[in-house]
Order: C-alpha cells, then sequence, then structure tokens
C-alpha cells in the first residue's frame, strides 16, 4: 500500500480498525457470554475494504 494515503482513505481505514475489536467484557457477561464477537468484525484477509 502506497506510503501516501488521500485523507479520505486514511479516515477510512482508521474507522474500519477502530470498528475491528470485541465488544467490551461487561457486554459479554450482562448476556451471559452469548454476545461474543461484534457484527462489525472482520478478518484482514477473508474480507477487504472498500479502497
Amino acid at each position: 500500500m502506497a506510503r501516501v494515503k488521500p485523507l479520505a482513505k486514511k479516515i477510512r481505514l482508521a474507522s474500519a480498525s477502530k470498528s475491528n475489536r470485541m465488544p467490551p467484557l461487561f457486554v459479554r457477561i450482562k448476556t451471559n457470554f452469548r454476545v461474543i464477537r461484534s457484527p462489525a468484525q472482520r478478518n484482514w484477509r477473508r474480507v477487504k475494504i472498500k479502497p
């Protein structure tokens, strides 16, 4: 990937990396560990972000 990126792409990649995390532990405890992963979670190799 290019070192110098357009600002729009940089913002898109940053928001995608922020949303790609597990839900907080209190959510998992409150739902009795039924909620394990976030629906927005993705794998870097399987699902690509729109360029």
